[in-house]
């Protein structure tokens, strides 16, 4: 009895907390990079193929999710502007973007961005910031860290090895491409509480 317990009833019991598991962290609204590694390219999927309640219950379970932290205290969050143009953004939780919140500790990072290769816009940070570079197809909405010390967010698509900063969830392919694609522009990255 006891050896058909341990060799049946227990795993049984394991694979159904794994799986009652999953369930609850998408349940919970997760971001992408709390559901997915970060390195596996399934972060990318284009906000214009999701309907348009999706996209913005995604983005506001996210933001609830990003706010609280296991004290219950609020975590600082990052704001990115375009331009003019508030946009949410599912950040990653890696060091690159821990460095970056320290850099807009006192003040908002401006950075100056130019229009490369008709499906991106690249700026200099001004300094070097931790990186783990991995090989990355990039989709519209995209924000990654290049050599270290860019920033670049995607119109369009590329591949090459960049560290993952973050996801532009509240436009679609083409929204990023007006947004982007009409010129150089600048960036604000700001902390909220």
């Amino acid at each position: 009895m006891k050896n058909i317990f341990l060799n049946t009833v227990l795993p049984l019991f394991v694979v159904f907390c794994l799986l009652t598991g999953c369930s609850a962290a998408d349940a919970r609204g997760g971001s992408r990079s709390e559901l997915q590694p970060a390195s596996s390219g399934l972060n990318n999927t284009d906000t214009a193929q999701q309907p348009e309640g999706e996209v913005m219950s995604g983005y506001l379970n996210t933001q609830l999710t990003n706010k609280k932290v296991e004290s219950g205290e609020t975590e600082t969050m990052l704001r990115l502007k375009i331009g003019d143009t508030d946009v949410a953004v599912n950040w990653e939780e890696n060091e690159s973007v821990e460095a970056l919140k320290a850099l807009c500790r006192d003040e908002p990072l401006t950075i100056h961005m130019s229009m490369y290769g008709g499906f991106e816009q690249v700026g200099p940070i001004g300094q070097s910031l931790p990186r783990n570079d991995s090989q990355t197809t990039t989709q519209a909405g995209d924000i990654v860290l290049y050599s270290g010390n860019q920033v670049v967010i995607f119109y369009g698509s590329n591949a090459w090895a960049y560290t993952r900063l973050g996801h532009i969830s509240d436009k679609s392919a083409q929204e990023m491409a007006e947004l982007l694609g009409n010129g150089d522009t600048t960036i604000t990255i700001g902390r909220e509480q």
